[in-house]
């Protein structure tokens, strides 16, 4: 049995977890300190996005040092640290890792012998490929008179994976961090990692409407999701291995997503399933989707769920505070790997950034980022300085420890009544209700789970024994409005 089967990872933003140097700036030490929260949650593994070397017009993603810590986040021995430490609460380490790209700073991209390690093209852009932040995804240098291709910022270069020495070089990260612990890694852009080797343009999208990110003008049928990215995908499966975690980070239609299962198992664990952040907060569409994805996964893939992350608005401020309640009930009794963005447990929304705060101005991030709240001290015990987004309003950790009712509490009641229960953690799904607001679901043989996303009262679907509500009181006939329960059936 692999231990993320029945495990919950929890994504930590190391910028804005816990600030122990007093900058206002999050940082290994800090999470350290704070791993002893995590074990009491009771979640099973921490993500880190980036902590490598970096000018941050990324915040990490634009990596200058794939085998070393920044500076503002601590040292490789901080980091060291930070493993033995987890590991000692019974934790698991998954660290970020950055393959598609380098910064334009990254000492690969400024070497001349190197050039071939990027994608360069003599003279004018050769088509038209969209950068996904919008704008020419090829940027001229004045100093040759080439171009090179960059998905995403300009001051992020791809790498040419089609290169033996990029790949020997960047598998290479991958052992440098084994060798000292991870417990996995989630790759970042995994489906974008190789281009069409003929350069043609990419075909105009027929369902694009104005209004659409300038991205979706396209489809991207020559930039992302070739086959021969499977290729990849099974490259660093061999490397990462079967007893630690390969976690992929693809964003495509379901049925694309499970390709990247790869064949026979040997790609990746889990590709991140991050359609729940997008579909309708509708009980049709939710199980339209649960059905679909289950049907489309290869024999013997395990599923995995994410409601979440660094770059999408969070859950409280998409379907408001009192169904963020019926959402943590969703994501911790769908079969399969959740994954739990850092602040979620405790309820917290998108933060309003004023202009002179934003770090991250026309990205739309910065509000989804903001510190940690962990009690009623300025800037929420996050820092003793000015925190480098501002923290927001709401109870923090301490508060909401000692009330029974808090968001905190029911995650940690989820998180206890998910690990000790069999049909919860490995039991098939199974519909039993979607329609008029309500989803209800079979969880193995004697679970059942049902959910009112709507501010209405209804009636509860479902005969049984309830287990665990998401509100208190009750007599178990009918669903309260924004309630959700585990039952015994």
């Amino acid at each position: 049995m692999t231990w993320w089967r029945r495990g919950v990872i929890y994504e930590i933003y190391p910028r804005s977890f816990q600030d122990s140097g007093g900058d206002g700036v999050g940082d290994l030490r800090g999470i350290v300190a704070r791993l002893p929260y995590l074990r009491w949650l009771g979640v099973d593994a921490i993500w880190l996005t980036p902590v490598y070397p970096s000018p941050q017009r990324d915040f990490g993603y634009d990596t200058t040092d794939h085998t070393a810590i920044d500076p503002r986040f601590g040292s490789l021995a901080d980091f060291d640290a930070l493993v033995a430490q987890a590991h000692g609460l019974g934790l698991r380490v998954i660290l970020d890792y950055v393959p598609n790209h380098t910064s334009d700073q990254h000492p690969w991209f400024r070497d001349a012998a190197k050039r071939d390690w990027y994608l360069w093209h003599p003279g004018d852009p050769p088509n038209n490929w969209i950068s996904v932040f919008g704008g020419p995804a090829w940027e001229r240098d004045p100093d040759s008179g080439q171009s090179y291709y960059h998905a995403y910022l300009r001051e992020q270069p791809d790498l040419n994976w089609r290169n033996p020495a990029v790949r020997e070089a960047m598998l290479g990260v991958l052992e440098f961090w084994i060798a000292r612990g991870v417990d996995g890694f989630r790759v970042d852009a995994m489906r974008q990692l190789l281009k069409d080797p003929l350069w043609r343009d990419n075909p105009p999208n027929p369902g694009y409407v104005p209004g659409m990110p300038e991205y979706d003008s396209l489809l991207p049928v020559h930039t992302a999701d070739l086959d021969e990215v499977q290729e990849v995908v099974a490259a660093m499966r061999a490397v990462i291995g079967d007893d630690r975690l390969m976690v992929a980070e693809v964003y495509a239609p379901i049925e694309r997503l499970v390709r990247y299962y790869g064949e026979g198992g040997h790609g990746a664990h889990l590709p991140l399933n991050m359609h729940l952040i997008s579909t309708p907060w509708d009980a049709e569409a939710i199980a339209a989707l649960v059905e679909r994805y289950e049907a489309a996964l290869p024999e013997g893939a395990w599923p995995n769920w994410v409601l979440g992350n660094h770059d999408r608005p969070r859950i409280a401020s998409r379907v408001g505070p009192a169904q963020a309640r019926v959402a943590a009930l969703l994501l911790l009794t769908l079969r399969g790997t959740p994954t739990l963005y850092y602040g979620d447990e405790l309820g917290i929304a998108d933060v309003p950034i004023a202009p002179h705060q934003a770090v991250d101005p026309g990205m739309a991030r910065d509000a989804v980022r903001t510190p940690m709240r962990w009690d009623a001290t300025p800037h929420a015990g996050f820092t003793t300085a000015e925190p480098w987004l501002p923290v927001g309003e709401g109870q923090g950790v301490a508060a909401q420890r000692e009330d029974p009712r808090s968001m905190l509490a029911l995650y940690r009641r989820l998180l206890a009544l998910r690990r000790g229960s069999d049909d919860l953690a490995e039991g098939g799904y199974r519909t039993l209700h979607a329609d008029d607001g309500v989803l209800a679901y079979a969880r193995g043989e004697r679970t059942a789970v049902a959910l009112n996303l709507t501010g209405e009262p209804r009636p509860l679907p479902v005969t049984g024994g309830i287990v665990l509500s998401t509100h208190s009181g009750g007599d178990g006939a009918v669903l309260r409005a924004d309630e959700g329960v585990v039952l015994t059936i």
